[in-house]
């Protein structure tokens, strides 16, 4: 009998290595948006070294035959049959999923704000964006800032990673969004916010920079045909339900054009395009991008008033609605850009100035550039 249950757990073994390495590999994972592992080169210096024991483990992994039914099985065990509260960090929560954010580094966001304050001194310190007094900083929190606590999951210091913006920053007037914003202003499974749920999270914004944000009320949702599941669904491995994707528009904003420094190319500010690809938010201004203009004429006519955004994802989707006020908004992203660079495309001179970030990225801030 023992004989018979080696003889069929190699078997098993066996088939399962023979259906991960002679069966066409996945290149992509959609549902966790990340490349899997691809077949390790199998070299005698990758061998001697140990590497390729490592990434041998790390291609069977990705290739596992199932997988995405297997990581679902998982992930429904341990919820309903261990009782845990979270999956992959990612718990769910009044029908939402987030992700745990634990525990506040006091570091990161220091990182953070030291590049911001490079940027200040070196472009913006000596103009009259920062003589009038045109800086602002906001902070926008996570979900787990109206979820954690009902859970009963750890979550940062929210207040503290406040405060320590507005102490390193002192050269910005802050601009509070807690009270603006709720846990629906989010995607369920996903970690960005609704562009349709954040307009009192814009007007928060004008009516400490002196925006007016004519017809802000008067933008037309337009609902896109295919469903968005959201990066949460993935990365928890729960069978989460996907949920309708809105871009706000009107006449105006599909006048504008915007110009992307990174492919040298010009587009829309809503590229349609990317709905059917792999991140349905790329709509939003083509997705992540180091450099990007938004050109509205509308606007010229009556102002020459221009912003300047320094941001992560979330700005994306917030330009458009700020666009009936300004002339041009300039899009940074600092996680694709050396701040240093910035004046060889840059005129910094009388902008708005905006840096507004997640308190995801400001708490695992090393991905910005240095």
């Amino acid at each position: 009998m023992k004989n018979i249950k080696l003889i069929v757990i190699a078997a098993v073994f066996f088939t399962i290595t023979a259906a991960c390495w002679f069966a066409p590999d996945k290149e992509y994972s959609q549902s966790e948006r990340r490349p899997l592992a691809q077949k390790p080169e199998i070299s005698m210096e990758n061998l001697l070294s140990g590497q390729l024991e490592s990434d041998v483990e790390k291609y069977t992994a990705d290739q596992f035959p199932l997988r995405e039914q297997l990581r679902s099985l998982k992930a429904l065990s341990e919820y309903g049959l261990f009782m845990k509260k979270d999956n992959n960090d990612i718990y769910v929560q009044d029908g939402h999923a987030a992700k745990i954010l634990y525990p506040y580094s006091e570091k990161s966001v220091s990182n953070a704000t030291g590049i911001f304050g490079q940027v200040y001194e070196s472009f913006i310190q000596e103009t009259d964006s920062a003589k009038e007094g045109r800086v602002f900083i906001s902070v926008i929190p996570d979900k787990g800032y109206y979820l954690a606590d009902e859970k009963g999951c750890p979550r940062i210091d929210y207040d503290r990673i406040f405060a320590q913006v507005i102490r390193e920053m002192d050269y910005a007037r802050y601009i509070d969004l807690t009270s603006a914003l709720n846990a629906d202003a989010y995607y369920k499974t996903d970690l960005h916010w609704r562009q349709e749920k954040i307009l009192p999270a814009a007007e928060a914004l004008g009516q400490t920079m002196g925006l007016e944000l004519a017809g802000l009320d008067d933008l037309k949702p337009i609902t896109a045909d295919d469903k968005f599941a959201g990066v949460y669904k993935g990365q928890s491995g729960l069978p989460l339900k996907a949920e309708s994707l809105i871009y706000m528009t009107d006449d105006m904003i599909d006048g504008c054009r915007t110009f992307n420094y990174e492919t040298n190319e010009e587009g829309r500010v809503y590229d349609l395009e990317k709905l059917s690809g792999r991140d349905p938010y790329d709509v939003f201004l083509s997705g992540a991008t180091a450099l990007i203009t938004v050109e509205n004429p509308d606007a010229a006519k009556e102002t020459d008033r221009e912003l300047i955004i320094f941001r992560d994802s979330f700005g994306s989707s917030l330009a458009p609605l700020l666009l009936s006020d300004y002339a041009r908004i300039t899009l940074v992203d600092l996680r694709y850009i050396k701040w240093s660079y910035l004046d060889q495309f840059i005129d910094f001179d009388r902008q708005d100035i905006l840096f507004i970030y997640g308190t995801t990225l400001l708490n695992d801030s090393y991905v910005l550039k240095r």
